[in-house]
């Protein structure tokens, strides 16, 4: 058979094809037979494509033809005038109806469930360990029949990736097989774009079935925090999900449909500069782009929104997720210049969040300087602002491998001099800031937050116009500052151990000054001065002076008992060391004193009016004490009678 009954043959196959044919129309495109439909006999399929090569082969190129960016309708006269090239307009209109019936029909129902794994995988430490580098076979184009592509190829595959196959792998074969001929006939960018029409809302439903919502920056921001935790958990789990699971599947379903074709409407001559070009990304990015965009979006959103301490933590999951994902963004969207500005915007959005993070603790610290004596706390229990500085610290230690890397600055004199601002007097400025042999800048940060706190409660202490409650807070709000500390391991290795010794020297001498005030005028009232009179000694007490004693003695241990009794020592083992403490000083006193001196009392009148308590009295009524509670009543036996 000569040439031109090969291209006459070879047209005839094709003409029988035409989507826009009369008949065809008339019958309905949805009823229209496909030739690769995925069942039957594939030998017409086979055959439409070996007379494609034909007509490409056989045909001469038309100047109207060459270069053409758009299908010619094959009614119009131009198209009429062209024979062979009319075929080939023809050709490619079915090939763009097959492309869109494969791509749409054969896809697999993703299960979202496959992906949820996904989320909990991290980046492969020995990256190049997990990386399969195998070259596509070479297709030549008098292979006409063989534009399929093996399933291994050149694109990197990580373990932290999870790609799904999206469509059989003989769909795959027929997909790069048309696409194949499109590119080779100037027509890759209308394959492109049919391919993004079909995938990109595919990938926009996968991404709402992970979670991820359709938000601006504007709603983010005006959502309250606490649902924006919630949102930010779900998009840690979908932002993995979705980028080692949904886009590197599509990327390697772009990838084995498209590698190595020119996408761009050239001409056959300038397909190898096309190709150099990486324009066969295209069809990948225009069908991710938009829900990459999106999904970044949320972190961008609050990576500029209001900075405020209780922000921190979830903030630092987001960096932290998102420098895990960056290596896997950086495979997926980075080597191809049009798909590069995803990955460039997910570094910035990282950038912004470490900025975010060094910002709020920065505000943290101010809040703490600036937080004002306002109000005592009753009963001089541990102030709330204590717990929520250390419970924060310990929780700035528990994410101490971000912040290490994060926080490269100690706090500036600048920051410590702001405190002549505040409401605390410019003392907090010539307040030291320990410097440790090798400390880092982020344990001089935690260590500067102590010191602020410190001096802060000292103000807070002064609310009390009973000196021994502003020791007993001193010494609870000290004591609960040491514990936490002791508590994490981490937050203990920042704060050292010199600075945790200072601390509890603190704790001992306000412990020793709550003592001292608050016992210190009972337990005199339990010595002998003052009780002697000139002559000899057994005959030398005076009564009066010795029921005075007494009296007073009551008085004040009832006092202090119904008082302290109402104060509130909240950590059980001190509340029990200083009950203990209190007892060791008062009731050997007690008993040495009411050995010494309650027979004058008893040979006299109404001794119950002087002896009202009996040793083990005291030691009941001690353990009232610092209960934060009025003292319960007790069956005291009397020691008279």
């Amino acid at each position: 058979m000569d040439e031109s009954a090969e291209l006459e043959a070879a047209e005839r196959v094709v003409m029988r094809w035409d989507s826009s044919s009369a008949s065809t129309v008339a019958a309905g495109r949805d009823d229209e037979p496909m030739l690769f439909d995925g069942e039957g006999d594939r030998a017409e399929a086979d055959r439409f494509l070996r007379a494609v090569d034909d007509i490409r082969r056989l045909a001469p190129p038309s100047p109207a033809a060459v270069g053409s960016p758009r299908r010619l309708s094959s009614g119009s006269g131009a198209a009429a005038g062209l024979g062979g090239c009319s075929a080939v307009q023809v050709a490619m209109a079915r090939l763009e109806d097959e492309f869109r019936h494969v791509l749409s029909s054969r896809a697999f129902d993703l299960e979202i469930e496959a992906l949820a794994d996904l989320t909990s995988l991290s980046i492969c430490s020995d990256r190049s360990n997990s990386v399969s580098s195998i070259d596509l076979p070479v297709v030549e184009e008098d292979d006409p029949v063989s534009y399929c592509v093996g399933r291994r190829s050149s694109y990197r595959s990580l373990r932290s990736i999870r790609e799904i196959d999206l469509l059989p792998d003989d769909a795959v074969a027929d997909l790069r097989a048309i696409a194949s001929r499109m590119a080779a006939a100037g027509y890759g960018r209308e394959c492109a774009q049919v391919y993004a029409s079909v995938r990109k809302p595919a990938v926009d439903a996968s991404l709402r079935r992970l979670g991820v919502e359709r938000l601006s920056i504007g709603d983010v921001q005006r959502l309250d925090w606490e649902v924006l935790e919630a949102k930010i958990r779900r998009w840690i789990r979908a932002a993995r999900a979705a980028v080692r699971g949904v886009f590197a599947s599509e990327r390697r379903l772009s990838f084995h449909i498209f590698h190595d074709l020119p996408i761009s409407n050239v001409t056959v001559a300038a397909a190898a500069v096309a190709a150099a070009s990486a324009t066969h990304d295209t069809p990948f990015v225009e069908a991710v782009k938009g829900a990459a965009l999106q999904l970044f979006g949320f972190a961008e959103a609050i990576s500029i929104g209001r900075r405020s301490p209780e922000k921190l933590f979830k903030i630092i999951d987001l960096h932290d997720a998102l420098s895990d994902l960056l290596p896997d963004v950086s495979d997926i969207f980075a080597a191809s210049k049009a798909a590069e500005s995803i990955y460039v915007q997910a570094v910035e959005i990282r950038s912004r969040l470490a900025d975010a993070v060094r910002g709020i603790l920065s505000e943290f610290e101010n809040a703490v300087l600036r937080d004002p004596p306002k109000t005592a706390v009753p009963g001089g229990t541990v102030h709330p602002l204590t717990r929520y500085v250390m419970n924060y610290s310990s929780l700035i230690s528990d994410y101490k491998a971000t912040l290490t890397e994060l926080i490269v600055s100690r706090p500036s004199a600048s920051a410590r001099l702001a405190a002549e601002g505040s409401e605390l007097g410019p003392s907090l400025a010539d307040l030291d800031l320990p410097e440790l042999e090798n400390q880092s800048p982020l344990a001089a940060h935690i260590i500067w937050i102590i010191v602020v706190l410190e001096h802060n409660l000292e103000g807070k202490a002064s609310l009390y116009k009973d000196t021994a409650l502003s020791h007993l807070f001193s010494m609870n709000n000290v004591h609960y500052i040491v514990h936490k500390v002791k508590d994490s391991p981490d937050l203990w290795s920042m704060v050292g151990d010199d600075y945790l010794k200072r601390l509890t020297g603190k704790f001992t001498v306000a412990a020793t000054n709550y003592q001292r005030t608050s016992w210190l005028k009972i337990l005199n009232c339990l010595r002998d001065e003052g009780l002697h009179v000139s002559g000899g000694f057994s005959s030398g007490i005076s009564k009066s002076a010795l029921r005075e004693r007494f009296k007073s003695f009551n008085a004040a241990f009832e006092d202090a008992h119904r008082v302290q009794s109402g104060w509130l020592v909240p950590d059980t083992q001190l509340r029990e060391e200083l009950r203990i403490s209190i007892s060791e000083k008062l009731l050997p006193a007690y008993r040495s004193f009411l050995g010494r001196f309650r027979h004058h009392i008893e040979n006299g009148k109404h001794p119950e009016l002087y002896i009202k308590h009996s040793a083990e009295d005291l030691e009941n009524a001690v353990n009232d004490f610092f209960e934060g509670a009025a003292p319960s009543p007790h069956n005291r036996r009397r020691s008279h009678g």
